[in-house]
């Protein structure tokens, strides 16, 4: 059970996330005030330089840096900002020993905020781990991308994690209405919008609150006052402002979404496939990927119940690489749709697990010999191929005889469903197999 300090720094941790956000400089002030008018266990932490080492992750415009930099001026620590992508082994190894000097001559401890900590190296993370166990360094990390997936487990596992949610649209349309009333943002300017702007802003930025007031400040910067000294934003100015919707897909939703695809393959349900794949196609996710996952689930989910599905996948993977995007659409819909309306069996699947995990390490063994390769000269002194029977001599062109390695005499790796086509092939596996 997570103790009070959790919880509090926790509910803290949401409480910031539902302010939004008006700008950095405005969010630290806000949150301060915050940590300044309540005296929860978290904040005190904070003020009296006891965080432990943490990561928060979540997507972007959230507020993550915004905490950080919250904590930089509440702690009594030193603080460094660096960035993992432009701050080499050679850097980090000088403010270790930095920190370690001031230390051991000040008992001043460092707290070192890593931004996009995701990008961290193997050896930069060496290089950090021997200072986070002996305590000569404090780590604040920022990603937009699951640590548990991106980063060192050795670092992972040495901080608490924080998993910031993105903003809502009222938080968003909040921090552009502060920012068009703060005095640090366009208090005292004329500026009047068409009926929708700001819902459209905060509706495309998609839980980004740097997203929707840099539109802001770019579409009042750039947009010249009539002869009133009025900014008038229309809707197409705001358009232009913004794009289009930002998409915050990192590899953790990636996978995830393509986890929703394959399950909704594997469940039947064609329209929550298409969904899915709409989503992934609008994301700009490789469709490779997808065909790929196709001529999987053909084999895996449908099988023998509907052996077509297989060539409806692998034609639909050679149609994207022939007609490719955004035609090959149609063709990667096609064979979504026939394999999630497919009958489905997991026999295919359930045949080769069986057969591997019936190996045990008998690969060595020796095969029998009526079942050993007698295509060449003198296979047949070493007895090779003797007492082997040739299914086609005789009637329905089937003869019972042993074809199983010595070890595995007797198992059963496929066992044919009742489901489609595979009910007929289940008929004759029976027939075939009743006193075997």
């Amino acid at each position: 059970m997570r103790n009070r300090f959790d919880e509090q720094l926790e509910s803290l941790n949401n409480s910031l996330i539902r302010m939004g956000a008006l700008c950095e400089s405005a969010i630290a002030n806000a949150t301060k005030a915050l940590l300044e008018g309540d005296r929860t266990l978290a904040g005190r932490a904070i003020e009296a330089d006891s965080l432990t080492s943490s990561i928060f992750f979540g997507p972007p415009g959230c507020g993550k840096t915004t905490l950080a930099s919250i904590i930089a001026e509440a702690t009594r620590s030193k603080f460094v900002k660096i960035n993992a992508v432009s701050t080499g082994v050679k850097e980090m190894r000088q403010i270790l020993e930095q920190a370690e000097t001031d230390l051991k001559l000040y008992g001043k401890t460092t707290t070192v905020l890593l931004d996009e900590c995701h990008r961290w190296s193997k050896s930069q993370s060496d290089i950090m781990l021997p200072a986070l166990e002996s305590g000569v360094v404090r780590f604040i990390g920022s990603t937009t991308e699951n640590p548990m997936i991106s980063m060192t487990p050795a670092i992972v596992s040495r901080c608490r994690i924080f998993q910031f949610t993105p903003l809502t649209q009222a938080d968003i349309l909040e921090a552009l209405g502060r920012a068009l009333t703060d005095e640090r943002g366009f208090a005292g300017q004329a500026i009047e919008f068409e009926s929708g702007v700001l819902e459209y802003w905060a509706n495309v930025a998609n839980g980004d609150a740097r997203t929707a007031l840099n539109a802001l400040e770019l579409a009042v910067t750039t947009t010249p006052p009539d002869a009133q000294g009025l900014v008038y934003i229309s809707k197409e100015t705001a358009q232009d402002s913004i794009q289009q919707r930002m998409l915050n897909i990192d590899d953790e939703h990636f996978y995830n979404m393509l986890s929703a695809f394959c399950k909704s393959l594997r469940g039947s349900d064609a329209d929550a496939a298409l969904a899915w794949f709409a989503r992934m196609i609008y994301a700009g996710v490789d469709p490779r990927i997808i065909a790929r996952r196709l001529i999987v689930h053909a084999s895996e989910d449908v099988g023998m119940a509907n052996p077509q599905a297989m060539v409806q996948a692998v034609a639909a993977a050679q149609a994207l690489e022939f007609i490719g995007m955004p035609e090959a659409r149609l063709n990667l819909a096609q064979a979504i749709i026939y394999i999630c309306e497919s009958p489905k069996s997991n026999s295919v699947l359930m045949g080769i697990e069986g057969a591997l995990a019936g190996i045990q390490g008998n690969v060595e063994e020796p095969v029998p010999l009526h079942l050993r390769d007698t295509h060449y000269k003198g296979a047949s002194q070493l007895g090779n191929g003797k007492g082997y029977k040739y299914p086609h001599d005789y009637p329905g062109h089937y003869v019972k005889q042993d074809y199983m390695p010595c070890s595995v005499q007797g198992d059963t790796y496929y066992h044919p469903s009742e489901m489609g086509q595979e009910r007929k092939i289940a008929e004759r596996h029976r027939l075939l197999h009743t006193s075997k």
